[in-house]
């Protein structure tokens, strides 16, 4: 196979802030718009793609800095996501998923153009509809357990 043939893999993190709340832990979604992707849809918080030379974390560090307005997250891992859809070659996508029990700021809108509501949501109570990939991690978190490494849109999974 030629280096012509392969495709390109994008690169993204993701930052789920968690609270605990009155009835169980807490997630900040924020519902997209403007962005032509899942707009009308509910998200992680924080999440953009990775830029050349920089770390997931490093990645995660700054869209939580540019879409929420917090510094200083304390990070935990949660998971990686090798995704495509509908198979397609030009689609493919490595998702970093990090969750973040503690920082600095208030989250806020920051970026008014691309996200409509900023909220906390009860993990056992998530709004509708969620990004589908981002709920299998969010349903990962209720369910413990959540492997260090899955897959969306291959087939062997729910898209």
């Amino acid at each position: 196979m030629s280096p012509l043939d392969r495709f390109v893999v994008v690169p993204a993190a993701y930052v789920f802030l968690l609270r605990d709340g009155v009835t169980g832990p807490e997630v900040l979604l924020q519902l997209r718009q403007g962005t032509g992707f899942m707009d009308g849809h509910w998200a992680a918080a924080a999440a953009g793609h990775v830029e050349r030379g920089e770390t997931a974390v490093d990645a995660a560090r700054r869209e939580a800095r540019e879409e929420i307005g917090v510094d200083d997250l304390v990070l935990e891992f949660l998971t990686s996501m090798q995704r495509t859809r509908g198979g397609e070659p030009i689609d493919e996508r490595i998702d970093f998923f990090f969750s973040a029990r503690s920082w600095s700021g208030t989250p806020r809108i920051v970026e008014q153009a691309k996200a409509a509501d900023l909220g906390w949501f009860p993990l056992s109570a998530l709004p509708d509809p969620v990004v589908p990939h981002e709920r299998r991690v969010l349903q990962g978190l209720i369910e413990g357990g959540l492997p260090p490494y899955t897959t969306n849109g291959f087939g062997d999974d729910d898209d």
